[in-house]
């Protein structure tokens, strides 16, 4: 069976926010857990349903590629694999719920690891190291942890007292019923800890904004849109979390010369009519220097010819593509008595009506090459 589209899963529409989309999966979720409708198959699978549809459009990443590319982008090859409670995003929500069904329940904040953030790059590259690929080095603004604290926040650990609000639990009970509620202890924020004296360098958070320099290695047969994964590169994580990742997405910029045309390098070169008539050897420029290639005798305009193996190497690393040559004619505008000559006995032989001046005989020349 088909997969219902996402958005219709969750009931909302496709410029919801990130609050829209959490009030409706945890609305809907509430109905359907598992432990408020034991044994019921249906419910079950509402909430497998739910969860997939949240943990894809909560992540913005994954939410941009199912935008652009549907239930596509997550089949095999598209990069994201299956879904389940990861850090954050459903998992958060699932909490919530967890809390709602049963009451209480471990602690919110305090211990919990969060991963950092994913970070975007866009890596303007030349023509020439996109088909050859190239290994770079680029500066990326990201949070890192704090050297001069070591990521605590404090001046020294002298500075950092428990708090006596929740006793360094980080969360505060409170009673309803017959239920506990465990709320985010409001002093400490969910930390446990409180610091009197904030570290000069950080001045308390914990991480200093900095640029961070990587080297970046770019296969041969890049394109523009292409995205390079950059595992544990991005922003830090919270709480002893994972780091995010990196994604360096590629600009090629545009040649002088040669264009792409899928794995081909297509460039132009320009000949006069007698050498596209006779047929000549010509000098083709290439990625890799010139190199002589024969004309076939009456080439026609705007032709293709095919110097092989000379265009880009595939990214699967399975063979390279080829150089597309294409044919721009050209033709004289001013002749010499000689040629003009010439070129009327060619028109009286091949039967061409002219006027008395000679006129048409640039026109029948086009005329062979249209």
């Amino acid at each position: 069976m088909a997969k219902r589209d996402y958005y219709d899963v969750l009931g909302v529409d496709r410029q919801a926010g990130q609050d829209t989309l959490k009030k409706a999966f945890r609305k809907h979720a509430l109905k359907c857990h598992p432990d408020r409708n034991p044994g019921n198959k249906q419910a079950e699978d509402r909430f497998k349903e739910l969860n997939e549809a949240y943990e894809v459009l909560s992540d913005s990443e994954k939410r941009r590629n199912y935008d652009t590319f549907g239930h596509a982008a997550f089949e095999q090859g598209g990069g994201h694999g299956g879904f389940g409670f990861g850090q954050g995003g459903a998992a958060d929500v699932f909490t919530d719920i967890f809390e709602d069904v049963f009451g209480g329940g471990g602690p919110r904040s305090r211990g919990r690891a969060k991963r950092g953030n994913h970070l975007r790059y866009n890596l303007e590259v030349s023509f020439e190291e996109a088909v050859f690929g190239k290994e770079v080095t680029i500066k990326v603004p990201r949070w890192e942890s704090c050297s001069v604290c070591k990521g605590s926040g404090a001046k020294s650990s002298a500075s950092v007292r428990t708090c006596r609000t929740c006793s360094g639990t980080g969360q505060m009970r409170l009673q309803q019923g017959f239920f506990q509620v465990a709320t985010t202890c409001s002093q400490c924020q969910g930390e446990g800890e409180l610091i009197t004296d904030p570290c000069k360098t950080c001045r308390g958070q914990k991480k200093v904004y900095k640029e961070h320099s990587l080297s970046v290695n770019i296969p041969a047969g890049v394109e523009t849109g292409t995205k390079l994964q950059l595992t544990g590169k991005g922003e830090l994580g919270e709480q002893g979390g994972p780091p995010g990742n990196l994604y360096v997405v590629i600009v090629v910029k545009d040649h002088d010369v040669f264009s792409r045309k899928g794995n081909d390098v297509l460039c132009e070169i320009s000949l006069n009519f007698i050498a596209a008539i006779l047929g000549a050897r010509v000098e083709v420029p290439t990625l890799k220097g010139n190199v002589p290639f024969d004309i076939p005798a009456g080439t026609q305009p705007d032709k293709l010819l095919r110097l092989k193996g000379l265009g880009v190497p595939r990214l699967n690393g399975r063979g390279v593509g080829d150089q597309l040559i294409r044919v721009k004619l050209t033709i004289p505008t001013s002749l010499s008595k000689d040629e003009r000559e010439l070129l009327v006995q060619y028109a009286e032989v091949s039967g061409e009506k002219m006027d008395s001046a000679g006129k048409g005989i640039v026109d029948k020349i086009r005329n062979l090459f249209d």
